[in-house]
């Protein structure tokens, strides 16, 4: 057997050269990877930032929705009474 056959791998590559190659593709993939992450932690913070906006707003409307629920029943309250009254005015 030669020296060099020693070296070949199954697929007829010498493992060094497959390594090498591997490394390469790793290399390259890389800086897409790293951009890839910088724009998931933008979109992430975004997202967080957005949420914490909903919930302010969400908790402004709440807050006027039971405001306009009081003066709802408030404004019934005085109508029911005035109504009361013109059913006395009425009945005399």
């Amino acid at each position: 057997m030669l020296p060099n056959m020693e070296l070949l791998d199954e697929a007829g590559l010498d493992p060094l050269t497959n390594l090498e190659e591997r490394i390469q593709r790793a290399v390259e993939i890389i800086p897409q990877l790293r951009q890839e992450k910088e724009s998931a932690v933008q979109e992430k913070d975004e997202a967080v930032r957005e949420a914490a906006e909903a919930r302010a707003k969400l908790k402004e409307l709440t807050s006027e929705v039971d405001s306009l629920r009081q003066e709802r029943e408030q404004v019934r309250a005085r109508i029911e009474k005035l109504l009361g009254q013109m059913d006395v005015l009425g009945g005399s």
